[in-house]
């Protein structure tokens, strides 16, 4: 878990330093920083598995409910940001304070569920 925190962690430290530096390079190649961040929740899936002590069966059903889970917790964000972009949002939230606010509030739905299986 330590190394997943780590790459993503030098990855937005890459992606600020480039946009900040080379707004040209950031423009071309700033999308795929992310994909490289976005690799690590598929690194961790696995890792999850290993120190859990999954079967391949257990594994199975554990990837593919991860896989789910965050293209849900995608197409949810996406949609929400797509509605703001319609809304009177305060000067002082607009982009990344409003974007943590959603995801704050995503994170409390999704908690809600949790222990509903087990």
């Amino acid at each position: 878990i330590t190394f997943v925190l780590l790459i993503a962690s030098f990855v937005q430290l890459l992606e600020m330093f480039v946009r900040k530096y080379t707004p040209t390079l950031y423009k071309m190649w700033g999308i795929y920083l992310m994909l490289i961040a976005a690799n690590c929740v598929v690194l961790g899936v696995p890792l999850i598995n290993v120190e859990s002590g999954f079967n391949l069966g257990m594994s199975v059903v554990n990837a593919f409910g991860s896989g789910v889970g965050f293209a849900l917790a995608l197409v949810l964000m996406a949609s929400l940001r797509e509605k703001l972009k319609l809304a009177d949002v305060p000067k002082s939230l607009q982009g990344l304070g409003i974007a943590f606010i959603l995801a704050g509030c995503l994170a409390l739905s999704f908690f809600g569920f949790s222990g509903m299986i087990s």
